[in-house]
């Protein structure tokens, strides 16, 4: 991590390298993530991870283990506790085992690649993960996607399907924005094919090269779409939709990319939209004023955009003494997400004219 304390240091809020892994990892449900170094850190990453599956009412347990290093580990090395604890991996029986090595383990310089390399008839995959040399969350989860990806094979044969790649699984919302996903897909006839990383099982990866399309969820993803499409030859678009015109710009997107003539979904999605937006006629002509969430979030690039596209649809005008009302982040997905958004604003319209 950027050690620089600097509040306008923005990468201080962009997160743990660990934690990102941790959060595409621990959705392959039949493997066992091990954790090299102290205790701590896998502590640390449980209790998060655990919490946000109970939010999202999902009651089941990170299958996390930890080689929990000690003083005596990190100065005469860790690899035999690593093999150690790989070993105890094993014993649960898992289809793949991944391997994260923390800070403490790479200033230590333990081989953790050769240790995994060993041949246990089960996968052991390491990926990097050790923070302080410049990682961020976002850093973990394109190490995560991309070792996860090791376990697939070019030849599978190709399907008229989409693979939603790099899921927010941390997000509130990501089931909800995932089925928009396959709602506008269905509008091409094209169904989705992989959640990459999401819910699925060790077998399930080997579809991984089958899809027609990658859908990334946001651009800095893009180095794992370029990696997929040279190893498997699958294009990709580099985000899922935003706003109402980009909406229908991704139907048309990926209608080219899979050789689909769109004007007909896009035609479709547009009515759809128009529908929405007559459900807030209501709040037509209100006044509003866009703000950041807070002043230390870096927002999304393209909410100011989805906000003025969704103020000027609904004859919204926008002023210092209108109701405040924070840009979203992330930006809301497709015409669903749109809607959710439009629903918080009309409850904030309300207040403002009540009080």
């Amino acid at each position: 991590m950027n050690s620089n304390p600097s509040p306008s240091n923005s990468s201080r809020f962009e997160g743990c390298t660990l934690t990102g892994a941790l959060s595409v990892l621990t959705e392959v449900r039949d493997a066992v993530s091990v954790i090299h170094g102290p205790a701590g850190c896998t502590h640390h990453n449980f209790s998060l991870l655990h919490a946000t599956h109970l939010s999202n009412d999902r009651l089941e347990v990170p299958r996390l283990l930890s080689t929990r290093l000690t003083e005596n580990g990190i100065i005469f090395g860790g690899e035999d506790a690593l093999e150690e604890t790989i070993a105890q991996a094993l014993s649960r029986s898992p289809a793949s085992v991944f391997v994260l090595s923390t800070c403490i383990v790479e200033t230590i310089g333990d081989d953790v690649a050769a240790v995994c390399a060993k041949d246990r008839g089960v996968p052991v995959i390491p990926v990097p993960t050790a923070g302080f040399l410049g990682g961020v969350f976002e850093t973990g989860v394109r190490n995560a996607l991309s070792s996860v990806a090791s376990l697939a094979c070019p030849g599978a044969e190709a399907t008229l399907s989409a693979n939603l790649i790099g899921e927010k699984n941390l997000e509130y919302g990501v089931d909800e924005n995932a089925a928009e996903i396959a709602r506008l897909l269905s509008r091409l006839g094209i169904t989705i094919n992989l959640r990459f990383v999401r819910g699925i099982e060790t077998r399930d990866i080997g579809r991984l090269g089958s899809a027609a399309v990658n859908i990334l969820r946001e651009p800095a993803l893009r180095p794992v779409g370029e990696t997929l499409e040279r190893k498997f030859g699958t294009p990709y678009v580099d985000s899922f939709p935003a706003g109402l015109a980009g909406t229908c710009r991704f139907l048309e997107k990926v209608g080219r990319i899979c050789g689909i003539d769109a004007s007909a979904a896009v035609e479709e999605e547009q009515g759809h939209q128009k529908a929405l937006l007559g459900q807030f006629d209501d709040i037509a002509g209100s006044r509003v004023h866009f703000q950041s969430p807070h002043p230390m979030l870096r927002g999304d690039p393209g909410a100011e955009a989805i906000c003025t596209e969704c103020a000027e649809a609904l004859d919204l005008s926008v002023a210092p003494s209108g109701s405040t009302i924070p840009f979203p982040y992330p930006a809301p997905v497709g015409t669903a997400g749109l809607g959710r958004m439009l629903h918080r604003w009309r409850v904030l319209i309300r207040e403002k004219r009540r009080g």
